[in-house]
């Protein structure tokens, strides 16, 4: 199954039952860097989003990653 950045962190935000202004908050709490809702939509929209933003709010949201070989 594949996934977008957009698609993957819609899916995560929506199972534990948040919003996007409120992953935008646990964001700004957690990292150096400061994220808007709107700023962050048009990330995902655009898919503009780095690994290492969709790494670190997987990891916020309390889930890792997990590489296995097909």
């Amino acid at each position: 199954m594949e996934f977008s950045a957009k698609d993957l962190v819609k899916l995560l935000i929506s199972k534990e039952n948040m919003t996007q202004k409120e992953l935008v908050s646990l964001l700004n709490e957690k990292t150096d860097k400061s994220y808007t809702p709107d700023g962050l939509s048009r990330k995902l929209n655009r898919g503009t989003i780095t690994f290492n933003e969709v790494s670190k709010i997987i990891s916020i949201l309390g889930y890792c990653i997990k590489l296995d070989k097909q």
